[in-house]
């Protein structure tokens, strides 16, 4: 009963660290609310779809921890659970980092733009279906706190 429970606990960490924050540029966190953000403005020149990796670090620990946990139930003796222990952390890591990946990757596009107090800058963001942009479109460059965005 208690290795269920135990088992349960990263499952349930592994499926909420998969909600993960928009990275498109018409969507804002509750903390960018009502903050001040530099404005530039520019034409885009180039476009370039791109593949925003999901992060692995969540899903790393919690396949170790799973793995750890079912790897030590193996063997009958003290140095067969720690073996398989090790071994379980070890796999159970790595197929939870590469879940993540997996399900936390995004499509996204790269979006250079000549601004018109000179010189271009490009930001990467993910696609979205509220803002479709094209070469040659006017847009507006806003910055804040270290999060850079492109919008209309």
């Amino acid at each position: 009963m208690n290795s269920k429970l135990i088992l349960c606990l990263p499952v349930a960490l592994l499926f909420s660290s998969c909600a993960q924050d928009s990275m498109s540029g018409d969507t804002y966190s509750r903390n960018e609310a009502r903050q001040a953000q530099s404005v530039s403005t520019g034409r885009i020149t180039a476009l370039r779809g791109v593949k925003i990796e999901g992060g692995s670090q969540a899903g790393t620990i919690v396949g170790g921890l799973a793995g750890g946990v079912l790897g030590s139930q193996l063997g009958g003796g003290r140095t067969a659970n720690t073996a398989g222990a090790i071994g379980g952390a070890l796999l159970g890591s790595a197929i939870g980092s590469h879940a993540q990946q997996g399900v936390g990757s995004r499509n996204g596009v790269e979006i250079t733009v000549r601004l018109d107090q000179g010189g271009s800058t490009a930001i990467v963001q993910e696609v979205s279906k509220n803002e479709q942009f094209n070469v040659g479109d006017r847009v507006r460059i806003l910055s804040s706190g270290g999060r850079t965005r492109v919008a209309y």
